[in-house]
Formats: C-alpha cells, structure tokens, sequence
C-alpha cells in the first residue's frame, strides 16, 4: 500500500552535506573470482538458533522512538526532534495539515507486521509502477538483469562501466555521483535507492532537487525517521518520476535479518552471550546499510542480480566519490557479508527467507 505512494547549496555539496547528517538513516565476487574474506572475517555456520531469532526479532528503536513520533504526528504536532529553522517548521507544520500526509502515515505505520513473504510482492509493489511511468504493461514479470551499484571506492580502475550499463536495470545509491567515473560506474541510471536523511537534504532546496540523475528517473526511499513524511510530501509533489516508499514490512525483514547475521557473529567470533551483543553495538540505532536493502529490492524483482562496489580493500578508498574516511558505525557491515555469502551458496539456510517460499534468484558479487 505505502510502496504504491511510493541555506540551499550547489548541489555539488549534497555527498558531503549527507554524510553529516546520515544516521543513516563466502560471496561470489567477479574480476577474477574472489572470496570477500578479503575484507571480511569469515564465521562458521550455524543452523538457525531460536534464542538469535527471538533476539533479532527485538527494534528498540520502532518501539520507542519511531512510535513516538507517529504518535505525535498523527495528532497534528512536530516531534521535538525535528529541525526548528523558521522556514522548515512553517512548511512543515503546513504539510502535515494535509489529510492525504497523516493517511500516508498511518497507513505506512499500520503495515507494520512481519511478513518474510514480502519478498514475493516486490514487483507488484515496485515494478509495476515503474513500468507504469516507462509507459509498459508487463504485469508479474521481473527485470531480466539488474546491477545494484554500491559506492565502495574498490569500484576505481574496476573498469565495470560498460558491464553494469548493459544491465536492463541499474540501481545507485545515495546519489553517488557518477560524472567523472563512467569508465568504472558506468553511467545508466533506472532506479535511485535513498534513505530519508538524504530526501530531507533535498527538501531544502528549491524543487526539492534531488535528481543527479535526471528529473524523469524514479526514487525509493527508505524512511529513517517518520517525520521525514513531511520532506515526502514536499518533494512528491514536484517530482516528474515516481517517488516511492519501501514497504514498512520490508524494512521490518531486511532488520531482522542483518540484526540475526550480527548475533550470530557476535557469538561466534567473542564466545559471549548473545545478550552480551548491545553492550558493543548502539540497539536503539542499529541498522541495516542502504545497500543491503537494495540488494534485497533486487532480488525481488530481478531475474538476475549482479553486485558491483561492495565491500573494501586496504589500498582503495573508502568511498570512490569522496573522501569520507570510515562508515558510520551503526551498521554492521561484516555481518552483511556473511548473508551475502550465505545468499549465493546456501541462500536455504537463511532465516525468514527459509520458510517464505520466496526463490532466490542467480546473483553474483562483482570486485
């Protein structure tokens, strides 16, 4: 149902600008075939552990401050949170009288529910209204490729421009920029996956501009804070292309997930309790990466998915488009890795896909 929605400073700045404010919100990899051990601890398997999985099943941070805030803009108030610039609480404070705006709000927040079956209606909820704005029909039936573009700076001298443009659709990131690295990144752009901090990045500009890709190319987002409705509904009403939301289920999976591949990391590498796991990581602000979860879109609406700039090496910069230094730490990168491994060689094993009846599609992880 959400899906189906789904200062000003040159916009040059807006990377930089975005790595401020984000809070957010054994893999096959190709040149040559390589094991991402390269830059990821390898972890014995286990089978799924009950006690992981209820453990995984915990979101602190919904329960708490997520709920808040729907609260509080349901009933017509900004959270205390939100920016108090004059300017941006007048709009603000304006959209959020906007019926349509709480409906879209509650309706998201009302699909809250576990359901790993998800997977299965990505294209219904995804594809059909891209195709939709492309002008095509092709009801149930998935991309035939799609490259998922992440922004790791291992993409420099891979020479992987051309191979990831001759995907029928190509995924980026954040708005990493591609001017200047088309020999590496190549240059097509279908489909933009963002988190919300970036969206209200762009809602602060005229037009909410927020297309370094063209004004006619659609984006998903991923809401890390509720209130970023508000930017929703600002830029919604401006954008040519489809602006659309990822299902509140998705996100719901794609947490559990990484969340469980952490616990079990955990345990296995420290031998401590698993309820030992939030003394080392923030709980209330754990999360999944932008990438993973658009390597998730993919599968669900890819017959074949390619993977190109995910992970690092020690002679590559962290990120190919600037010269930010580490990742923020509220993600679990290494634990990532160890569900991707498991995507390509063992994709039965992993919890919640396991008993979906969802089918993993071919994927390959591209160095």
């Amino acid at each position: 149902m959400k899906l189906s929605l789904w200062l000003r400073l040159p916009f040059s700045l807006l990377p930089l600008l975005a790595i401020l404010v984000l809070l957010s919100c054994r893999a096959t990899i190709r040149r040559t075939i390589t094991s991402p051990a390269n830059y990821a601890t390898a972890v014995t398997p286990s089978s799924s552990n009950p006690s992981l999985l209820r453990l995984a099943s915990d979101d602190p941070y919904s329960e708490t401050v997520v709920r808040s805030d729907v609260d509080a803009l349901l009933s017509g108030k900004l959270p205390s949170s939100y920016p108090r610039a004059p300017f941006v609480w007048r709009r603000s404070a304006a959209e959020l009288n906007r019926p349509e705006v709480r409906r879209s709000i509650l309706n998201w927040w009302g699909n809250r529910l576990f359901q790993p079956e998800i997977m299965s209606n990505l294209t219904d909820l995804v594809k059909t209204p891209l195709d939709q704005h492309a002008g095509q029909s092709n009801p149930n039936h998935r991309y035939a490729s799609c490259a998922v573009v992440g922004n790791s700076g291992i993409l420099l001298k891979s020479n992987h421009g051309d191979l990831i443009d001759g995907h029928d659709l190509v995924i980026r990131l954040n708005n990493a920029r591609v001017h200047g690295y088309h020999r590496n990144v190549g240059s097509k752009t279908n489909l933009s996956f963002i988190n919300s901090n970036i969206l209200h990045l762009c809602a602060s500009r005229e037009g909410c501009f927020c297309h370094p890709y063209g004004e006619d190319v659609p984006i998903i987002i991923y809401i890390c804070q509720a209130v970023h409705f508000l930017d929703y509904a600002v830029c919604n009403s401006s954008h040519k292309a489809p602006l659309l939301i990822t299902d509140i289920r998705f996100d719901m999976l794609c947490n559990r997930i990484v969340k469980y591949y952490s616990l079990k990391r955990f345990t296995n590498l420290t031998g401590k309790s698993m309820e030992d796991w939030s003394k080392f990581h923030d709980e209330k602000m754990f999360h999944y990466s932008s990438g993973f979860q658009a390597v998730m879109l993919a599968l669900g609406i890819c017959d074949r998915v390619s993977v190109f700039g995910f992970g690092k090496s020690a002679d590559s910069k962290h990120h190919y488009h600037t010269n930010q230094k580490e990742e923020l730490d509220l993600h679990d990168y290494e634990a990532e890795y160890e569900f991707y491994r498991d995507l390509v060689e063992r994709p039965k094993v992993i919890p919640s896909l396991q008993d979906s009846g969802f089918s993993v599609p071919p994927l390959v992880f591209y160095r």
